[in-house]
């Protein structure tokens, strides 16, 4: 495996073709046609197609009049093996990417069907919403987010930097992976987070609701994630079954020990055990990547009270900027049964105790 962590080298010509107008694929059509990049679109849904092309994410696809440089499919993950291969008899000198969250199982599907990969290679841009469609497409969806490329051992070394050049023209951070090695660290980086949320969240139905009014910021985000569309996961998750599951026995090892621990939790070495593994989770939390992806950070954070109202919010913002003081995370939060909101701040070590005395100073109520 090598990871460069570096923006893509080169830039597209074009014409590029967009295989589906989804969120994704709108997404990089707006990003493309920002860089003058000409993009022509096809989606199954008409009403998809035409909100793209409203959008201005590119032009419909009948109007292409020579043969592109890159055509991406963003299909569903259970049809993308078959859009592929279409793709690359349609279009014989373009190469072809996708975009699916699995890479091992379209592979291997094109493989075994004869398919000459030379032309294709599989990518997996890491971005998303929680908001679906070409609606939700965003221009700057891509910007310093990671975009993996699997090329297969048949892929050209052209094809690969066409590859690597469409991430780098979306702003995306290139890693280079094998496809196994891509769906290993997505089972549990990405796939795991998705089926733990939903767990947790499916655990509120039926709860009373005043017991949900005393839900924090925990709770919401650690159920985020809940909120996305069960056919997508329905086939990503089936297309990743071997790997999720290798992880989920870790995990019900994991939950059958905390089981046993609270059972007796007055037993000889229970609280050490319990300790251990919270313990084990700050070390865990701890390796995530920071910002940018640099190396994690410890930063400060501090709490502002704010009245329930329009505009509060963006003066906050506003006259932290005034004061030179450089944000690294934002949360937001209400008191329960007061009209007054909490602005959770977190900013580097150094600058804590100048903003808060800036902040105090101007008026705000700073809880530290």
């Amino acid at each position: 495996m090598s990871a460069f962590g570096t923006h893509g080298r080169g830039h597209l010509d074009g014409p590029v073709v967009v295989l589906g107008t989804g969120l994704l694929g709108a997404s990089i059509g707006l990003g493309l046609r920002g860089r003058g990049v000409p993009v022509f679109l096809f989606d199954p849904s008409p009403t998809n197609q035409a909100v793209a092309v409203d959008i201005g994410a590119g032009r419909p696809l009948a109007e292409l009049d020579e043969e592109p440089q890159l055509v991406v499919v963003a299909a569903p993950p259970d049809v993308t093996a078959d859009v592929v291969q279409k793709a690359l008899a349609d279009y014989p000198s373009a190469v072809v990417v996708d975009i699916a969250s699995v890479k091992a199982t379209i592979v291997a599907q094109l493989r075994e069907r004869g398919v000459d990969l030379t032309r294709y290679v599989g990518t997996h841009p890491m971005a998303g919403r929680e908001k679906s469609g070409p609606v939700a497409a965003r221009g700057e969806l891509f910007t310093s987010m990671p975009w993996v490329v699997c090329p297969s051992e048949e892929t050209s070394a052209a094809a690969v930097q066409v590859a690597r050049s469409l991430a780098g023209d979306l702003g995306a951070i290139v890693s280079q992976f094998t496809a196994d090695e891509h769906d290993e660290a997505v089972a549990l980086v990405s796939h795991l987070p998705q089926i733990m949320s939903s767990l947790l969240a499916s655990r509120l139905q039926g709860t009373p609701l005043h017991a949900l009014s005393l839900a924090g910021n925990g709770l919401r985000d650690t159920t985020r994630i809940a909120a996305s569309d069960p056919t997508l996961w329905v086939q990503i998750l089936g297309g990743n079954a071997d790997k999720v599951v290798s992880i989920l026995h870790g995990v019900r090892e994991d939950l059958n020990r905390l089981i046993g621990t609270l059972e007796a939790p007055s037993a000889p070495g229970a609280r050490l055990d319990l300790a251990q593994l919270i313990s084990e989770g700050n070390a865990g939390q701890a390796r995530i990547p920071g910002k940018h992806g640099g190396p994690p950070q410890a930063y400060s954070w501090l709490t502002i009270l704010v009245d329930d109202k329009p505009g509060q919010i963006a003066q906050l913002l506003t006259e932290i900027g005034e004061i030179g003081v450089n944000l690294e995370d934002l949360r937001l939060d209400h008191s329960s049964g007061q009209n007054v909101g909490m602005v959770e701040l977190s900013v580097l070590p150094s600058k804590h105790d100048l903003l808060v005395e800036a902040l105090t100073d101007r008026g705000w109520r700073v809880l530290q």
